[in-house]
């Protein structure tokens, strides 16, 4: 099992992307994705440093608060 993270694309350098996830940036690669298939704003799935696919917004929300859910210890 491999545990992505949804992030929002901020910048962006050919295949390379500055992501953020509540106050946490990164780099990102894009590599993985089709060329031209995310822009700046778009949310993308980040696992080991790549971005793996492109979700939407309500979407990534939605996983967000599934991460959260699962680290809560009272859960």
């Amino acid at each position: 099992m491999c545990l992505g993270i949804p992030m929002r694309i901020t910048a962006m350098d050919g295949h390379a992307a500055r992501c953020e996830s509540r106050g946490i940036g990164r780099e990102v690669s894009l590599f993985l994705l089709p060329t031209g298939s995310v822009e700046i704003g778009d949310f993308v799935m980040v696992h080991v440093g790549y971005a793996i696919e492109k979700v939407d917004p309500r979407a990534a929300r939605e996983r967000r608060a599934l991460a959260a859910e699962m680290q809560d210890p009272d859960a």
